[in-house]
């Protein structure tokens, strides 16, 4: 081969290198929006804290070491698929500042959306009926809260009180995580505070880190969330005292024989809580929707920490 011949071989074996780069390049740049618009559809239609809601009980089952119900599980999905959208529909005033594509997809899609609810709800109180009339009372306590505090009445909703709204949702979370696995198989009321303690603070400090991201505009919209009226700071550290307090609640577990099993999941949740209140409290943090997936989504790594434990010590 002359050197030409070499010279015009090497062009062409760059060419091809090149076009090969840059489709490669687009093709994963293609992917990467498709995924990211994929992800953006599950936050703001609610189905990704529906599987929350499907996960945070299945932990539930783990810990209590009773057979996981996937009815009820479902069951918790649709439930949380239901008051979530149902807030978010009552909530289009203040998203358009906070949230303005979720926002924009619930006045877009409104109507399909009250439908979805509706069917929802109906499939979360039928599978809970079929495994126990007691269940029933469970599915319909979150749903109730979120109405109460929801719904506003000549202009007042307990929803714009201080703390209640955090409150409420962390009550309705503790209540579905506490309770919904009794209705299997009831462990004693010891394991039900001890639950109770877990699921309430964990979920507590979960809300309190969303009126973070939306302390905008709450504050546009005079609404007097913790945030904005203690201030970054101050809510940084109740939040840090707070998750500091399952540290006790651990060691007082370990202690009296429960949950050895899985205490690899319960200490990564305690280290995740720090790292997620200590980032997203930052001052001057843009917060965007990386907080539903790195905060809602902390039982996705929690469940799967159980999966493995349970399978580990089989």
């Amino acid at each position: 081969m002359t050197d030409i011949e070499d010279v015009h071989v090497k062009n062409q074996s760059g060419k091809a290198g090149h076009l090969f780069n840059r489709s490669l390049s687009h093709l994963l740049r293609d992917l990467y929006i498709l995924i990211d618009k994929f992800l953006s559809f599950l936050m703001v239609s609610s189905i990704f804290i529906g599987i929350t809601g499907f996960l945070l009980p299945y932990f539930s089952f783990s810990l209590y070491e009773i057979d996981v119900n996937y009815n009820l599980l479902l069951a918790s999905f649709l439930l949380t698929f239901t008051v979530y959208n149902l807030d978010k529909v009552t909530g289009i005033e203040e998203d358009s500042i906070n949230v303005p594509e979720r926002a924009g997809f619930i006045e877009k899609n409104k109507r399909c959306i009250i439908f979805a609810v509706i069917i929802a709800y109906l499939g979360a109180l039928t599978l809970s009926f079929l495994q126990s009339p007691f269940a029933i009372f469970i599915i319909l306590f979150p749903f109730c809260i979120g109405i109460v505090y929801s719904i506003k009445i000549s202009n007042f909703r307990l929803k714009d009180v201080t703390g209640v709204k955090n409150i409420t949702v962390a009550l309705s979370w503790a209540v579905i995580g506490t309770f919904l696995p009794s209705v299997v198989s009831f462990r004693g009321s010891t394991l039900i505070l001890l639950f109770f303690y877990y699921f309430f603070t964990k979920c507590f400090i979960n809300t309190v880190l969303f009126d973070v991201r939306d302390i905008e505009g709450d504050r546009i919209n005079n609404v007097k969330t913790i945030p904005v009226v203690f201030g970054m700071k101050n809510t940084r550290r109740f939040l840090l005292i707070l998750n500091s307090t399952l540290i006790p609640w651990l060691i007082h577990s370990y202690t009296g024989g429960l949950f050895h099993k899985y205490i690899p999941a319960l200490i990564f949740g305690i280290i995740y809580g720090y790292w997620y209140i200590l980032h997203f409290c930052r001052d001057g943090l843009k917060i965007g929707g990386s907080i539903d997936f790195l905060v809602d989504g902390e039982w996705i790594p929690l469940a799967i920490l159980c999966f493995i434990c349970k399978i580990s010590s089989i």
